[in-house]
């Protein structure tokens, strides 16, 4: 049975969330349609320049994504730090570069002088406004809506383009998040659209690469901020090298004359975060389809469970057997 997505999205369990969303009509999204012979590639830019702008707007800070032929995978961490530090004004000028506002904001960004009462509504308003801006489905929405009206437009028809409801996992601990995101950047990789991850086009590990050659992080993606810590810099719990590493070394697995061979040379993140490569590998090819909406060890799989109030959660014999640690 669907589940509200207020079930599946809680912010006080877990920042880090993948989502899905794909295209409802035959035609796609991307690349080559065989039945008609038109070629939809220039979508995909279409896609990831929106959504780095959306990232650039919202709370919400990007961790991968990968745009596909006829869907796209972006994973997302929840920055309610930051949307918490914005003041008025900020919270109005970057709801005004996604939609009109009220005549009140309108009226507050062009300078005008508001009454108290005028300025107490407008701030009642603006903190429904924060809210949205740190929600995954206000972000898809944007998203997809404007997708939608451009890809309509190009087919001259109207209708929807994508399906109902986005899919969406939270990833519990950093096994998760590691391997989720690992996932996502070897997408064409899986798929035979490209043979490395630094010439995958339209992903997130492309991008990593091409700013770590001039040694520096893009700013557009969340960064890494090395092994856990105390304190904790704000980022992502691993090294840049080591994930790129990571992903390199996955990506030469997946190959398809490599299939079933373990290079003697394993990654030293797998180590530390206690994963076994065969079973790192079959994430890299299944983890979309073994996992529902909670994904974690099974310890963080149960406390999610006890904090949604879920009797149980699907998949967690998976998420013991590939993402609890061994038992000591």
């Amino acid at each position: 049975m669907t589940r509200a997505r207020k079930t599946l999205i809680c912010p006080s369990t877990t920042p880090y969330y993948h989502c899905v969303s794909r295209c409802v009509r035959r035609a796609f999204l991307c690349g080559q349609d065989d039945r008609t012979g038109q070629c939809f590639e220039h979508r995909r830019q279409w896609i990831e320049d929106r959504m780095l702008e959306l990232g650039r707007v919202f709370a919400l800070d990007i961790c991968a994504y990968a745009v596909m032929s006829n869907h796209y995978h972006v994973v997302l961490h929840i920055n309610s730090a930051e949307a918490d530090r914005w003041d008025l004004h900020e919270v109005v000028e970057r709801w005004h570069r996604l939609y009109k506002g009220s005549l009140l904001s309108q009226r507050f960004l062009r300078g005008e002088t508001l009454g108290s009462a005028e300025h107490a509504r407008l701030s009642e308003v603006a903190e429904g406004w924060r809210a949205r801006l740190t929600d995954i489905s206000w972000f898809m929405r944007s998203l997809n809506e404007s997708i939608a009206r451009e890809a309509n437009r190009e087919d001259r028809c109207s209708g929807r383009f994508w399906e109902g409801r986005f899919k969406s996992q939270a990833l519990l601990d950093e096994r998760a998040l590691a391997a989720c995101m690992a996932y996502v950047d070897l997408n064409p990789i899986r798929a035979r659209m490209a043979n490395t991850p630094e010439s995958s086009a339209h992903t997130s590990i492309k991008r990593r690469v091409s700013a770590a050659r001039t040694g520096i992080q893009p700013r557009e993606l969340m960064p890494f901020a090395g092994n856990p810590r105390v304190p904790m810099p704000e980022g992502m719990p691993c090294r840049l090298r080591d994930y790129i590493e990571l992903v390199d070394w996955s990506g030469r697995c997946l190959r398809e004359d490599k299939r079933g061979a373990i290079d003697s040379e394993l990654p030293p993140i797998l180590e530390r975060l206690q994963i076994d490569p065969r079973h790192w590998l079959y994430l890299n090819r299944h983890f979309e389809s073994r996992f529902k909406s909670l994904v974690g060890s099974a310890h963080a799989v149960r406390s999610a469970c006890e904090q949604l109030g879920k009797r149980w959660s699907h998949g967690i014999r998976d998420c013991e057997r590939f993402l609890s640690p061994p038992a000591t």
